[in-house]
């Protein structure tokens, strides 16, 4: 049993117990990391069942625990993309092709869905493929304001059904029913409700399941970089576990961190003040923003050409995809890379809208 590192599962009301393990496999309901990992869970966890030196956590969703590594964990990734949609990188109409890409979606069963923002649609595409499908617009690349159309789409969302929520222009206001450049979206899948950045509005809006009215619930309306304020918000990710959303904060170069029902942001990575930078603990305008199980942070730093990692609580990050502030398109380098999305194997797919391609970098 020494021989193996540990694993900590601790249940709320005071019962810690210990497993050995060497791995937590990222498949279905097992998560694997090297190193020594912690579980956490609201009330109540079903024993393990060990197997291989890996464990199963059978009746506990990913929405209810967090892993966060007592020790620097093996996440490492090829610096080498794989180009898996929008090879050639010009811009172009065809189902092959992109015309600024700003954002990604992973359905099922190895299958993803991209705005193509110039060309007004959203594009359905199996990986392996060298070509696409429009399942919202026109293939034709069209613009329009009627349902059948899209006009500049700027952000996406796929629930677990694959059914499609987009981000598109229209009448622009500040009134709870309007938004003026909306941009990031996500939904809460337990209460079907949706969080939308309001780029121009400089704000999040949520709103109920069949709600037309929204409710403000980061940001004041006006742009600013104080901590009651958000300039420009880009991309968001719904942080369920700390029941928090983490903003891209575009125009002041910084990705925060709001809780829902807080009157005020934290900070998460890049310049308290909002100044832009290219060093490890800064950012310049960037877009997008996830989180991994454990609570770490990856970002699309658009205008440093990179993607950086942030660990869980850590304000120093590491350049992991691309070379800073160095464009170009080759497969080690971006070019306004605008969103940052894993898989359940912690594989990075990035939409580098400068090229217009998207690239998949595998963990390893």
């Amino acid at each position: 049993m020494d021989r193996y590192r540990s694993v900590r599962v601790t249940s709320i009301p005071k019962k810690t117990k210990y497993y050995s393990s060497s791995a937590i496999v990222p498949v279905n309901s097992k998560q694997q990391y090297q190193d020594s990992t912690h579980i956490q869970s609201p009330s109540h966890i079903t024993p393990l069942t060990m197997s291989h030196n890996a464990f199963e956590l059978p009746s506990i969703t990913m929405s209810t625990i967090r892993l966060t590594t007592a020790t620097n964990p093996m996440l490492r990734w090829n610096s080498t993309g794989i180009i898996i949609a929008g090879i050639g990188g010009s811009p172009g109409s065809n189902a092959s092709q992109f015309q600024t890409p700003v954002d990604i979606a992973l359905g099922s069963s190895n299958t993803f869905y991209i705005i193509d923002y110039l060309n007004h649609r959203v594009q359905y595409w199996k990986i392996g493929n060298l070509s696409g499908t429009t399942v919202a617009g026109q293939a034709s690349a069209s613009a329009g304001t009627t349902a059948a159309y899209l006009s500049y789409p700027t952000g996406l969302y796929v629930d677990s059904n694959d059914n499609i929520y987009v981000s598109d222009s229209g009448i622009a206001g500040s009134a709870n029913n309007q938004r003026r450049k909306p941009y990031g979206i996500v939904q809460d899948p337990s209460t079907k409700t949706l969080y939308i950045a309001d780029y121009n509005n400089h704000r999040v809006m949520s709103y109920t399941e069949g709600a037309s009215m929204g409710t403000m619930v980061a940001g004041s309306n006006r742009s600013g970089t104080s901590n009651i304020e958000l300039y420009n918000p880009v991309g968001i990710y719904l942080d369920s576990f700390t029941n928090s959303l983490v903003i891209a904060n575009f125009g002041a170069h910084n990705i925060v961190r709001w809780v829902l029902g807080a009157s005020s942001w934290t900070l998460v990575a890049g310049n308290i003040t909002g100044s832009s930078g290219n060093s490890s603990t800064t950012l310049y305008s960037p877009t997008g923003v996830t989180l991994d199980p454990m609570g770490n942070v990856y970002v699309a730093d658009a205008l440093n050409s990179r993607i950086q990692f942030f660990m869980s609580g850590q304000s120093e990050g590491t350049t992991i995809v691309g070379i800073t502030n160095t464009s170009g398109s080759s497969s080690t380098q971006l070019s306004v890379p605008y969103t940052v999305r894993l898989d359940s194997q912690l594989n990075l797919y990035v939409v580098d809208m400068g090229y217009n391609r998207i690239l998949k970098f595998l963990r390893y």
